[in-house]
């Protein structure tokens, strides 16, 4: 069959909101006990509930939380790692109490640490098993009279409720770990108004028999230099990652200083929005098994004991949250058209297999869309990165040789990066027609701290100027419609976006989710991790006010034109709903045409299948109507306040 003309936008395609939703877990942690594996899915069909899945050495797996149960940490809000495994026996935090449980083989879940003052007030996080199995060692959030307080804990396994403070000298703690014997434990701390990307410490102290530290030292880092992931070998060495030299690069401590394992301009860690990273880990044999990211793709490699780094050839393109055992790797991995998956990569012989995907790849490959890497000059004679995804769905033809229009993607963070990993997300938008360039602009991670640094000061200029930059790179090569440019984001590119209609005449239309529009507000009122962020990305307050009242968009109603669609989570702690309701009052008071959809029972990033849903056939139909095309889907129509100021385009 011919392919059909039709309009952009307009394009019916297989990659349903459904398939958003209901095909998709969020894979995350996996570990080994013993030859057993485990990982953490949350589900957006059991309304985002996670659930800890236990595979055992003859293949069978089974889910090891009964239903009422999710594990969950909001430590730091954004939480990660909240489990641990030990001889069949699984801790975790739960996410509705926030309390550590304990389930034994055959057994319920119980308590192991007392039910707090309030509602959630006390959380746990990165937690790691004694060698004797009789207590864990992880980070305690308190949530106190208004006070938030971190620390590192000592928690008794027995259910005592039992709790021992360990370190509590600093704002933030992260990645307690202990040496093979026992005997030694290093975690990483850092202080307001550092972030972990900016300036981290390593401690390492001995442990008395009764769990108390001793001979504390620091082995590396300051406000200048982010040390990440420590880990044990089994010869007792030290290792750590330290961007030292500009980069994220991977060290072991001795006496002389810090060696470098495998030095070059590549960065074996991410951005530590997470508890949990695992970069690398030590292998019974003394060797470590490493993952680092260049020139925008992963790579996977093992270090011997006497030796140079060599790369393991792979065909996936993202390898992260690597966990080693007898010769066996577990570890997290996709590429540009297989998505995010539970991968276990047995390196001699060699080979690889998939244990659980995070989304089944249904749809034929004439519908999906294969990224392209870019690079495009910005301002200030820099150039910029970026993934360039193009229309495509093998029913269609270009219509009368028309160029698409570009959705131009804004990640969040704003500390954070895309990457080419296989997301319907994406091909949602390009098989119907659009256009998507995923940009990383200056200040994303995974390209050294230079390039991290770029935001320092200018949050609101320069991830704003390079989506710009990158939309009118595309336009100039012939590969966008300069006229229908659009732009969206999550968080910091919510902020980005809101940057973008206010700031900016370069896009028809914006949606942004969970965005910032007051920054000053929003510093005040946010959780505490990030209640220092804006200090180095545009000043300190209250301070420079000027500056956050030059650059929060909520402010400047006056230069507001361009429609917008707003998505806000109801018990967002990150970004609180009164960010996105003060934007819906301004775009109101300007006339400007806008919807605003609030979901109740969603925090920061939607977890409900039916919002997810919601939110992309939204989105496409708020588009519509500002592009003038029909959509093939069959969509709940949105209000669209001010709608009679639309101004729609002619066909």
């Amino acid at each position: 069959m011919a392919p059909m003309t039709a309009p952009y936008g307009s394009w019916k395609s297989p990659v349903t909101g459904e398939l958003l939703a209901g095909s998709v877990v969020q894979l995350s942690d996996p570990l080994f006990d013993g030859d057993d594996e485990y990982w953490v899915e949350g589900r957006p069909q059991e309304q985002g509930r996670c659930v800890i899945v236990k595979r055992t050495a003859d293949g069978t797996t089974h889910d090891v939380l009964p239903e009422g149960f999710s594990a969950r940490t909001l430590v730091h809000e954004y939480g990660g790692l909240c489990y641990a495994v030990r001889d069949s026996v699984v801790y975790f935090s739960n996410y509705d109490d926030q309390r550590l449980y304990r389930i034994d083989p055959g057994a319920s879940p119980r308590a192991i640490t007392n039910e707090p003052p309030s509602a959630r007030a006390w959380r746990y996080a990165h937690p790691i098993v004694t060698r004797d199995g009789a207590h864990l060692i992880c980070v305690r959030e308190r949530h106190e009279r208004g006070e938030v307080i971190n620390d590192l804990v000592l928690v008794s396994t027995g259910g005592s409720g039992l709790t021992q403070v360990m370190a509590d000298d600093h704002d933030f703690f992260d990645a307690p770990t202990l040496s093979n014997d026992g005997e030694r434990l290093a975690w990483i701390s850092w202080d307001h108004p550092q972030l972990p990307w900016d300036g981290t410490e390593l401690h390492e102290g001995k442990l008395s028999t009764s769990y108390q530290v001793t001979s504390e030292r620091i082995v590396c880092g300051g406000i200048h230099e982010s040390v990440a992931q420590p880990r044990y070998g089994a010869n007792g060495k030290l290792y750590y990652i330290s961007d030292r030299t500009r980069w994220w690069n991977l060290y072991a401590d001795a006496p002389g200083g810090p060696v470098a394992l495998a030095a070059r301009s590549a960065e074996f860690a991410g951005v530590a929005w997470y508890f949990g990273a695992s970069a690398y880990d030590p292998c019974d044999d003394g060797s470590l098994i490493v993952t680092w990211s260049e020139d925008g793709s992963s790579r996977l490699g093992v270090i011997p004991v006497e030796g140079e780094l060599t790369e393991v050839p792979l065909d996936w393109t993202v390898i992260t949250a690597v966990k080693c055992n007898n010769g066996v790797v577990l570890a997290l991995a996709g590429s540009e058209l297989e998505p995010l998956s539970v991968v276990e990569i047995e390196l001699a012989p060699r080979r690889s297999s998939v244990l659980r995907a995070s989304q089944v790849r249904s749809i034929d490959a004439g519908y999906l869309s294969v990224p392209q890497p870019i690079e495009f000059p910005t301002d200030n004679n820099l150039s910029a990165q970026a993934f360039y995804y193009p229309p495509t769905n093998r029913d269609y033809s270009v219509p009368n040789g028309e160029l698409p229009p570009l959705i131009v993607s804004s990640h969040g963070g704003p500390t954070g990066s895309c990457s080419t990993l296989f997301d319907y997300w994406m091909q949602y938008w390009t098989s119907r027609g659009f256009a998507v360039v995923d940009v990383n602009y200056g200040g994303s991670g995974g390209f050294g701290r230079d390039y991290r640094g770029r935001l320092n000061g200018a949050w609101g200029v320069v991830d704003l100027s390079d989506c710009i930059n990158a939309a009118r790179f595309l336009a100039e090569t012939g590969r966008a419609d300069e006229k229908r440019f659009l732009i969206h984001g999550e968080s910091a590119g919510g902020y980005t976006t809101m940057c973008a209609v206010t700031f900016s005449d370069a896009f028809a239309a914006g949606a942004s989710y969970y965005g910032i529009s007051d920054l000053g507000a929003w510093s005040a009122d946010t959780h505490k991790f990030e209640s220092r962020y804006v200090d180095g990305l545009v000043g300190p307050w209250p301070e420079r006010e000027d500056l956050y009242v030059e650059r929060s968009p909520v402010f400047h109603s006056d230069l507001m034109h361009t429609p917008v669609i707003l998505f806000q989570g109801l018990d967002d702690k990150i970004v609180p709903p009164a960010q996105a309701q003060m934007m819906a009052d301004a775009l109101q008071s300007s006339n400007v045409p806008y919807a605003y959809l609030a979901f109740d029972g969603e925090q920061h990033g939607f977890r409900q299948a039916k919002h997810i849903i919601r939110r992309a056939e939204a989105e496409l139909y708020f588009y519509g109507k500002v592009l003038g095309f029909e959509p093939a889907d069959d969509i709940e129509p949105v209000t669209i306040e001010n709608a009679q100021f639309l101004n729609v385009p002619s066909n």
